[in-house]
């Protein structure tokens, strides 16, 4: 069975820093683009940043140049280091993979940043 388990969110201040983590107990990781997502109360989930089995990665630009997604294939878990919060950066972050036509997502990590 698939799962994905998010973990690192919390409460920070703006300017401060977070890692998240998405860990797959399923064995999905494997050549497989990873991505996160966040949405925020009132709004449609987002896109946020994704990353292919090789290491090649890609954001949003709302979050370029201050968030780094990162993966370790050999224990199938994929990072998010979040710099530079913003107030506007709280949601719940989720990590999603697509399998075919299968999406997988986790149950999602909260990230708040206080002004």
């Amino acid at each position: 069975q698939v799962q994905l388990v998010e973990s690192g969110g919390g409460l920070v201040q703006t300017g401060g820093s977070l890692t998240l983590s998405c860990t797959d107990s399923g064995g999905i990781f494997g050549g497989n683009v990873v991505a996160w997502h966040r949405q925020a109360p009132g709004k449609p989930r987002e896109w946020v940043a994704g990353i292919s089995w090789s290491g090649e990665t890609n954001y949003a630009n709302s979050v370029k140049g201050r968030f780094v997604i990162s993966r370790d294939n050999g224990v199938r878990a994929v990072y998010l280091q979040m710099n530079k919060l913003k107030p506007e950066d709280t949601a719940v972050y989720y990590c999603n993979i697509v399998v075919g036509q299968m999406s997988y997502w986790g149950q999602g990590t909260q990230v708040t940043v206080s002004p």
